[in-house]
Protein backbone atom coordinates (compact mmCIF):
# COMPACT_ATOMS: atom_id res chain seq x y z
CA UNK A 1 0.00 0.00 0.00
CA UNK A 2 1.10 3.56 -0.26
CA UNK A 3 2.92 5.14 2.59
CA UNK A 4 4.23 8.74 2.99
CA UNK A 5 8.25 9.69 1.21
CA UNK A 6 8.35 13.30 2.90
CA UNK A 7 11.37 13.35 0.16
CA UNK A 8 8.15 13.35 -2.84
CA UNK A 9 6.35 15.98 -0.78
CA UNK A 10 9.44 18.11 -0.78
CA UNK A 11 10.29 17.79 -4.60
CA UNK A 12 6.77 18.20 -5.64
CA UNK A 13 6.18 21.12 -3.78
CA UNK A 14 9.88 22.98 -4.93
CA UNK A 15 8.19 21.64 -8.36
CA UNK A 16 5.07 23.94 -8.11
CA UNK A 17 6.92 27.00 -6.84
CA UNK A 18 9.27 26.57 -9.86
CA UNK A 19 6.65 26.58 -12.19
CA UNK A 20 4.72 29.75 -10.44
CA UNK A 21 8.17 31.58 -11.24
CA UNK A 22 7.74 30.39 -14.47
CA UNK A 23 4.57 31.27 -15.41
CA UNK A 24 4.95 34.55 -13.72
CA UNK A 25 7.70 35.22 -15.91
CA UNK A 26 5.85 33.88 -19.04
CA UNK A 27 2.85 35.96 -18.59
CA UNK A 28 3.40 38.78 -16.31
CA UNK A 29 3.87 41.22 -19.73
CA UNK A 30 1.64 39.08 -22.18
CA UNK A 31 -1.45 37.58 -21.33
CA UNK A 32 -2.29 33.87 -21.80
CA UNK A 33 -4.02 33.87 -24.88
CA UNK A 34 -7.34 33.08 -24.48
CA UNK A 35 -11.18 34.68 -23.74
CA UNK A 36 -10.35 38.35 -23.60
CA UNK A 37 -6.97 38.20 -24.96
CA UNK A 38 -7.39 36.31 -27.73
CA UNK A 39 -5.86 37.14 -31.18
CA UNK A 40 -8.54 37.23 -33.68
CA UNK A 41 -6.21 36.03 -35.81
CA UNK A 42 -4.16 33.73 -33.92
CA UNK A 43 -7.35 31.45 -32.81
CA UNK A 44 -6.20 27.62 -32.05
CA UNK A 45 -8.53 25.08 -34.63
CA UNK A 46 -8.78 22.97 -31.87
CA UNK A 47 -11.75 24.24 -29.05
CA UNK A 48 -13.80 22.81 -27.02
CA UNK A 49 -17.71 24.64 -25.47
CA UNK A 50 -16.43 26.36 -22.13
CA UNK A 51 -18.70 24.11 -20.16
CA UNK A 52 -17.37 21.40 -21.47
CA UNK A 53 -13.78 22.33 -20.93
CA UNK A 54 -14.28 23.42 -17.79
CA UNK A 55 -15.81 20.36 -16.38
CA UNK A 56 -12.77 18.12 -17.95
CA UNK A 57 -10.09 20.78 -16.40
CA UNK A 58 -11.27 20.96 -13.24
CA UNK A 59 -12.70 17.22 -12.40
CA UNK A 60 -9.03 15.49 -11.57
CA UNK A 61 -8.58 18.04 -8.78
CA UNK A 62 -11.63 16.12 -7.63
CA UNK A 63 -11.07 12.51 -8.22
CA UNK A 64 -7.53 12.48 -7.54
CA UNK A 65 -7.95 13.01 -3.89
CA UNK A 66 -10.90 10.84 -3.63
CA UNK A 67 -8.75 7.95 -4.95
CA UNK A 68 -6.23 9.17 -2.58
CA UNK A 69 -8.44 8.33 -0.11
CA UNK A 70 -10.37 5.26 -1.66
CA UNK A 71 -6.58 3.58 -2.34
CA UNK A 72 -5.42 4.16 1.49
CA UNK A 73 -6.44 1.22 3.69
CA UNK A 74 -7.86 1.63 6.29
CA UNK A 75 -9.58 4.71 5.29
CA UNK A 76 -8.05 7.80 7.20
CA UNK A 77 -10.73 10.03 8.76
CA UNK A 78 -8.67 11.08 11.88
CA UNK A 79 -7.99 13.62 13.34
CA UNK A 80 -11.10 15.82 12.73
CA UNK A 81 -8.65 18.95 11.49
CA UNK A 82 -7.17 16.39 8.74
CA UNK A 83 -10.82 15.22 7.89
CA UNK A 84 -11.75 19.36 7.40
CA UNK A 85 -8.91 20.16 5.85
CA UNK A 86 -9.26 17.34 3.28
CA UNK A 87 -12.67 18.29 2.66
CA UNK A 88 -12.47 21.95 2.15
CA UNK A 89 -9.96 21.18 -1.07
CA UNK A 90 -12.17 18.71 -2.73
CA UNK A 91 -15.35 21.10 -1.54
CA UNK A 92 -13.73 24.00 -3.81
CA UNK A 93 -13.27 21.67 -6.70
CA UNK A 94 -16.42 20.10 -6.51
CA UNK A 95 -18.48 23.56 -7.34
CA UNK A 96 -15.71 24.19 -9.86
CA UNK A 97 -16.24 20.97 -11.29
CA UNK A 98 -19.85 19.92 -11.09
CA UNK A 99 -21.77 23.52 -10.43
CA UNK A 100 -19.55 26.45 -12.14
CA UNK A 101 -19.16 24.86 -15.64
CA UNK A 102 -22.93 24.64 -15.87
CA UNK A 103 -23.61 28.59 -15.04
CA UNK A 104 -20.32 29.77 -16.98
CA UNK A 105 -21.05 31.78 -20.57
CA UNK A 106 -17.61 31.86 -21.75
CA UNK A 107 -16.07 31.62 -25.28
CA UNK A 108 -15.00 28.22 -26.18
CA UNK A 109 -11.80 27.18 -25.20
CA UNK A 110 -8.65 26.54 -26.89
CA UNK A 111 -7.73 22.40 -26.25
CA UNK A 112 -3.71 23.53 -25.92
CA UNK A 113 -4.43 25.54 -22.89
CA UNK A 114 -7.18 22.96 -21.68
CA UNK A 115 -4.53 19.92 -21.61
CA UNK A 116 -2.10 21.82 -19.42
CA UNK A 117 -4.77 22.78 -17.05
CA UNK A 118 -5.65 19.09 -16.99
CA UNK A 119 -2.22 18.03 -16.49
CA UNK A 120 -1.81 20.43 -13.37
CA UNK A 121 -5.11 19.58 -11.77
CA UNK A 122 -3.89 16.03 -12.06
CA UNK A 123 -0.32 17.12 -10.67
CA UNK A 124 -1.79 19.73 -8.19
CA UNK A 125 -4.06 17.28 -6.88
CA UNK A 126 -2.41 14.48 -6.48
CA UNK A 127 0.46 16.82 -4.14
CA UNK A 128 -2.23 18.26 -2.00
CA UNK A 129 -4.11 15.04 -1.74
CA UNK A 130 -1.24 12.86 -1.09
CA UNK A 131 0.02 14.93 1.52
CA UNK A 132 -3.03 15.38 3.16
CA UNK A 133 -3.91 11.69 3.39
CA UNK A 134 -1.00 9.88 4.20
CA UNK A 135 1.28 12.74 5.37
CA UNK A 136 0.09 15.59 7.40
CA UNK A 137 -0.23 14.84 11.10
CA UNK A 138 -1.86 17.56 13.15
CA UNK A 139 -2.91 17.30 16.92
CA UNK A 140 -6.90 16.24 17.63
CA UNK A 141 -7.31 20.32 19.33
CA UNK A 142 -5.81 21.28 15.27
CA UNK A 143 -9.86 22.55 14.75
CA UNK A 144 -8.91 24.93 17.56
CA UNK A 145 -5.72 26.34 16.88
CA UNK A 146 -5.67 30.10 15.74
CA UNK A 147 -3.72 28.69 11.88
CA UNK A 148 -6.79 26.40 11.36
CA UNK A 149 -9.43 29.09 12.27
CA UNK A 150 -8.04 31.93 11.25
CA UNK A 151 -7.18 30.11 8.09
CA UNK A 152 -10.57 28.75 7.73
CA UNK A 153 -12.37 32.07 7.69
CA UNK A 154 -10.29 33.04 4.98
CA UNK A 155 -10.90 30.27 2.97
CA UNK A 156 -14.20 31.03 3.14
CA UNK A 157 -14.12 34.62 2.77
CA UNK A 158 -11.95 34.29 -0.51
CA UNK A 159 -14.51 31.70 -1.79
CA UNK A 160 -17.63 33.73 -1.19
CA UNK A 161 -15.77 36.77 -3.01
CA UNK A 162 -14.91 34.13 -5.71
CA UNK A 163 -18.54 32.68 -6.16
CA UNK A 164 -20.22 35.98 -6.03
CA UNK A 165 -17.86 37.51 -8.22
CA UNK A 166 -18.29 35.21 -11.05
CA UNK A 167 -22.18 34.98 -10.27
CA UNK A 168 -22.24 38.88 -11.08
CA UNK A 169 -19.75 38.31 -14.12
CA UNK A 170 -22.55 36.30 -15.58
CA UNK A 171 -25.06 38.49 -15.60
CA UNK A 172 -23.21 40.90 -17.43
CA UNK A 173 -23.68 38.47 -20.89
CA UNK A 174 -27.31 37.29 -22.02
CA UNK A 175 -27.93 33.84 -23.04
CA UNK A 176 -25.89 33.34 -26.50
CA UNK A 177 -23.95 36.92 -25.81
CA UNK A 178 -19.79 36.91 -26.13
CA UNK A 179 -19.20 40.72 -25.98
CA UNK A 180 -17.61 42.08 -22.81
CA UNK A 181 -18.53 44.28 -20.72
CA UNK A 182 -17.65 46.53 -17.44
CA UNK A 183 -18.08 44.54 -13.97
CA UNK A 184 -20.17 46.14 -11.35
CA UNK A 185 -20.96 45.19 -8.18
CA UNK A 186 -19.77 43.75 -4.80
CA UNK A 187 -15.76 44.07 -4.75
CA UNK A 188 -15.79 44.94 -8.49
CA UNK A 189 -16.57 48.47 -7.01
CA UNK A 190 -12.69 48.69 -5.93
CA UNK A 191 -10.82 45.99 -8.49
CA UNK A 192 -11.26 44.68 -11.93
CA UNK A 193 -10.08 41.04 -11.03
CA UNK A 194 -12.78 40.48 -8.00
CA UNK A 195 -13.05 36.87 -8.87
CA UNK A 196 -9.36 36.17 -9.00
CA UNK A 197 -8.57 38.68 -5.29
CA UNK A 198 -11.26 36.34 -3.62
CA UNK A 199 -9.25 32.80 -5.29
CA UNK A 200 -5.98 33.87 -4.02
CA UNK A 201 -7.57 34.86 -0.70
CA UNK A 202 -8.58 31.27 -0.60
CA UNK A 203 -5.93 29.42 -1.25
CA UNK A 204 -3.62 31.68 1.29
CA UNK A 205 -6.37 30.80 3.72
CA UNK A 206 -6.17 26.81 2.58
CA UNK A 207 -2.40 27.13 2.81
CA UNK A 208 -2.52 28.95 6.60
CA UNK A 209 -5.34 26.43 8.32
CA UNK A 210 -3.32 23.45 6.93
CA UNK A 211 0.00 25.25 7.70
CA UNK A 212 2.02 22.92 5.16
CA UNK A 213 4.83 23.40 2.19
CA UNK A 214 2.82 21.62 -0.60
CA UNK A 215 -0.48 24.38 0.41
CA UNK A 216 1.74 27.35 0.54
CA UNK A 217 3.12 26.02 -3.01
CA UNK A 218 -0.03 26.25 -4.36
CA UNK A 219 -1.29 29.20 -2.75
CA UNK A 220 1.85 30.58 -4.45
CA UNK A 221 1.44 29.01 -8.13
CA UNK A 222 -2.57 30.98 -7.64
CA UNK A 223 -0.96 34.23 -7.19
CA UNK A 224 1.88 33.96 -9.99
CA UNK A 225 -1.04 32.38 -12.05
CA UNK A 226 -3.98 34.39 -11.89
CA UNK A 227 -2.81 37.55 -10.46
CA UNK A 228 -1.09 38.67 -13.69
CA UNK A 229 -4.27 38.17 -15.91
CA UNK A 230 -6.21 40.31 -13.01
CA UNK A 231 -3.53 42.68 -14.24
CA UNK A 232 -4.43 42.67 -17.96
CA UNK A 233 -7.96 42.44 -17.59
CA UNK A 234 -7.44 46.06 -15.87
CA UNK A 235 -5.66 46.90 -18.60
CA UNK A 236 -7.88 45.95 -20.92
CA UNK A 237 -10.78 47.61 -19.47
CA UNK A 238 -9.32 50.76 -19.10
CA UNK A 239 -7.93 50.65 -23.01
CA UNK A 240 -11.55 49.44 -24.19
CA UNK A 241 -14.11 51.61 -22.31
CA UNK A 242 -13.45 55.25 -21.86
CA UNK A 243 -15.90 55.38 -18.72
CA UNK A 244 -13.87 52.65 -16.81
CA UNK A 245 -13.64 53.57 -13.14
CA UNK A 246 -10.20 55.01 -12.80
CA UNK A 247 -9.79 54.50 -9.52
CA UNK A 248 -10.47 50.63 -9.35
CA UNK A 249 -7.64 48.72 -8.97
CA UNK A 250 -6.11 45.68 -10.68
CA UNK A 251 -6.20 42.87 -7.76
CA UNK A 252 -5.61 44.26 -4.40
CA UNK A 253 -8.09 46.80 -3.38
CA UNK A 254 -6.40 50.52 -2.72
CA UNK A 255 -2.87 49.22 -3.28
CA UNK A 256 -2.40 47.31 -6.94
Amino acid sequence: SMQCYPGLVLALSSLLGALALLQLSLYLRVPSRYGKHEERLCRPRGRLPARCAWFLQELPSFLVPALLLALRSPPRLEPLGCRLLCCLFCWHYFYRTFIYPFFTRGRPFPLQLLFFGMLFCIYNGFLQGYYLIYCAEYPNDWCTDIRFTSGLLLFLLGMGINIHSDLLLRQLRKPGEVTYKIPQGGLFTYVSGANYFGEIVEWFGFAIATWSLPAFAFAFFTLCCIGPRAYHHHRYYLKTFTDYPKSRKALIPFVF
